[in-house]
C-alpha cells in the first residue's frame, strides 16, 4: 500500500481554495477512481493523466487507485489539478518521494503527450497559495512569468511532466525540444475565451489598445462634455452623455482611459486576477497595467453584464472593467433587468453571484460611461425643432434609464450638436490627451494624500458621512446644494455625490478645500441646470 499527497487550488471566482489532492495504492484490481466533487473535465483527467505518465516513461500501477481531493465539500472544475493528481499518484508509487511533494502546490493541465499546458487564473491560484504560507508553487513553463507576479513564492515553470519528475526525483532534468520560431503555440489555445481572437478586436482590453490616434484634441468644441469626462477621471466619477447622433459621445468616452493615471501595484494584480479567470491576458504580457475599458452591446444579457452562465460563474463586463471604465453606448436599448443589475455593483464595488453551487463574488468598481439619445429620432432638444417624434414617445424613451439607476450617476452632461463654424475653425483645438491627463495624475496625487490611512483611493469612494465628517468644505460652500435638497430637486445620496464631485474640482484647481464655485460647478455638472459658472477647469483657477 502507498499513499503520497501533494496540493493543487480550486478558484472560486477569482478567490482560490487550497486543495489537498490525495493518492493511495491499495492491493486489488486495477482501477482509479476519483473522488471529492470534481466536474465533467475534472473527472476526464483519469484519462489524460495515465496517457501523460505512460508518453513520459513513466510505469502506471496496477492496483486499485483512489485520488481524493479535499476540502471534500468544495466543487473543483477544470483541468488545473492534472499536474498535481500525476505527481500524488507517482509519489503512492514510490516513482517519486512522497515527503518532497507535500508542501508543493502544483497547478497545470497535462496533454496526452506529457507536455504542461497552462490554465486560466494562475495569478488568482498562486496568491491563494501564497495566503495560505505555501513557498513553493509549480506552473507552466509559459504561465511562470504571471505567477512570479506574487512576492515571496518560489516558481518553477516545468515545459513537460518529464522535467518535473526528474526535478522532484533529483535527477538530471531532460531538455525539452523548444517550438520552431514562427509555429502557433498550441499551448495558448485553450485559454481564450470564445469571441476574443484576433479577428473580433477584444483579445486585448488596456487603455494602450485606445490611445493610438485616439486624443481629446480631436473632440471638436464639447467643452461642458470635455470637462465632465475631465473631472469623471480624476475622481472616478460616473458619467452621462446625453446628445444627438454625431456630437461625440463615443468619442469622448473611447478617449477616458487613456486620461486616466496607470494602475497602482495592487490593482494592477486586481484587474489581471480577473482577466487572468476570464482567459482575457494578453501573451507575453502577464500584468495588466493600463485601465480597461469594455464596451458591450446593448443586445448584452444581464449575466454578461454582471457575470454568471451555467456551471462555473464567469466574469461579466462589470468585473473585466474593473479599475477602468464600462462604456454602455445607446444605454436606453439595453434590457431594462441589464440595466437596473447594475444598482448594486455601482454602490457596493464588487458583485456577488449566487448559485446553488455555491456564491461567488467579483470585484467591480469600475466607472460608468452612459450615453443617449434624446429621444428615439435623436433630434429632439430644447430650442430646435428637428424632432418628429410624439411627446409619448419621448417620454417613454426617457424613462427607459430608471431613476435609481441615474441617481447613481455623478455628472450628467448635454452634448450639443456640432455647428459647422465649430466644425470648420482649425485653428481652436481642444487640450490635448496627454495635456488633460497630466492634470488627472495630479489631481489624483492630491486626493492620495488626503486620504492616506483610510481604504479609498479617489473622491468617488469616501462614504458621504465621512466626507461630511472629516473633510469640511469652506464656510457656506454647501449653502446652494442644502437649498436644493430642501427643494426636492437633490436627494440625500446626490447631495453626498454633489460633495464627492466638489472635492474632485477641488483637487483639480489645486484648492485645498472646495469652494462655492467648486460646489457650483459640482452642482452644474450633476443637474444639468447652468449656475453660471465656467465649465472650463483652467477658468477655475
Amino acid at each position: 500500500m502507498g499513499f503520497a499527497r501533494t496540493c493543487s487550488v480550486a478558484l472560486v471566482g477569482v478567490e482560490g481554495v487550497v486543495v489537498e489532492v490525495q493518492a493511495d495504492l491499495e492491493p486489488g484490481v486495477a482501477a482509479f477512481t476519483l473522488v471529492g466533487l470534481p466536474d465533467k473535465s475534472l473527472t476526464e483527467s483519469r484519462d489524460r493523466v495515465r496517457a501523460a505518465v505512460v508518453n513520459s516513461g513513466g510505469e502506471w500501477p496496477q492496483k486499485k487507485l483512489t485520488v481524493g481531493l479535499s476540502p471534500a465539500s468544495v466543487p473543483k472544475a477544470g483541468s488545473g489539478f492534472d499536474l498535481a493528481v500525476a505527481c500524488a499518484v507517482l509519489g503512492a508509487a514510490e516513482r517519486i518521494d512522497p515527503r518532497v511533494l507535500a508542501d508543493i502546490v502544483m497547478i497545470g493541465e497535462l496533454g496526452l503527450d506529457g507536455r504542461v499546458r497552462p490554465v486560466r487564473g494562475i495569478l488568482p491560484a498562486v496568491l491563494a497559495a501564497a495566503d495560505a504560507g505555501y513557498e513553493q508553487v509549480v506552473v507552466p513553463e509559459c504561465a511562470a512569468a504571471e505567477a512570479a507576479l506574487v512576492p515571496g513564492i518560489s516558481v518553477l515553470g516545468v515545459r513537460s511532466l518529464r522535467q518535473l519528475i526528474a526535478v522532484l526525483a533529483d535527477e538530471p532534468v531532460p531538455e525539452e525540444a523548444p517550438d520552431q520560431p514562427g509555429r502557433p503555440d498550441p499551448l495558448w489555445a485553450g485559454l481564450r475565451m470564445p469571441g476574443t481572437g484576433e479577428a473580433t478586436g477584444v483579445h486585448s482590453v488596456g487603455a494602450g489598445q485606445h490611445d493610438a490616434g485616439h486624443d481629446l484634441a480631436d473632440v471638436v468644441g464639447q467643452t461642458s462634455a470635455r470637462t465632465a469626462v475631465e473631472v469623471s477621471a480624476a475622481g472616478g466619477h460616473h458619467l452621462f452623455l446625453e446628445g444627438p447622433p454625431g456630437a461625440g459621445k463615443t468619442m469622448l468616452a473611447e478617449r477616458l482611459p487613456a486620461i486616466l493615471p496607470p494602475l497602482d501595484r495592487q490593482a494592477s494584480l486586481e484587474v489581471t486576477a480577473v482577466h487572468s479567470v476570464a482567459g482575457l491576458l494578453p501573451t507575453g504580457k502577464p500584468l495588466v497595467d493600463t485601465a480597461p475599458y469594455c464596451a458591450p452591446h446593448h443586445s448584452a444579457t444581464m449575466q454578461s453584464l454582471v457575470g454568471g452562465g451555467q456551471g462555473v460563474a464567469r466574469p461579466g463586463a462589470v468585473s473585466l472593467s474593473h479599475r477602468g471604465v464600462l462604456f454602455l453606448d445607446e444605454a436606453p436599448e439595453f434590457s431594462a433587468q441589464a440595466l437596473d443589475a447594475l444598482r448594486q455593483p455601482l454602490e457596493a464595488g464588487h458583485v456577488v453571484i449566487a448559485r446553488s453551487a455555491g456564491v461567488v463574488r467579483f470585484p467591480a468598481r469600475f466607472l460608468m460611461v452612459l450615453a443617449a439619445n434624446p429621444c428615439p429620432c435623436g433630434r429632439f432638444s430644447v430650442t430646435g425643432d428637428l424632432c418628429d417624434c410624439a411627446p409619448s414617445a419621448i417620454r417613454r424613451y426617457q424613462a427607459r434609464l430608471s431613476g435609481p439607476l441615474l441617481d447613481r450617476v455623478d455628472l450628467r452632461v448635454e452634448v450639443d450638436r456640432v455647428t459647422r463654424a465649430e466644425l470648420l475653425d482649425r485653428g481652436t483645438r481642444g487640450e490635448s490627451t496627454a495635456t488633460v491627463a497630466d492634470r488627472v495624475r495630479t489631481a489624483r496625487e492630491r486626493a492620495v494624500l488626503r486620504l492616506a490611512g483610510t481604504p479609498w483611493r479617489t473622491n468617488s469612494e469616501v462614504p458621504g458621512r465621512e466626507l461630511r465628517t472629516r473633510w469640511h468644505p469652506a464656510p457656506g460652500a454647501m449653502d446652494e446644494a442644502e437649498r436644493s435638497l430642501d427643494r426636492g430637486s437633490l436627494t440625500a445620496r446626490g447631495l453626498d455625490r454633489v460633495l464627492r464631485v466638489a472635492w474632485t474640482v477641488a483637487d483639480l484647481v489645486g484648492h485645498d478645500r472646495p469652494t462655492a464655485m467648486d460646489v457650483a460647478l459640482a452642482l452644474q455638472l450633476r443637474t444639468g441646470v447652468p449656475r453660471g459658472v465656467p465649465m472650463a477647469i483652467g477658468a477655475l483657477t
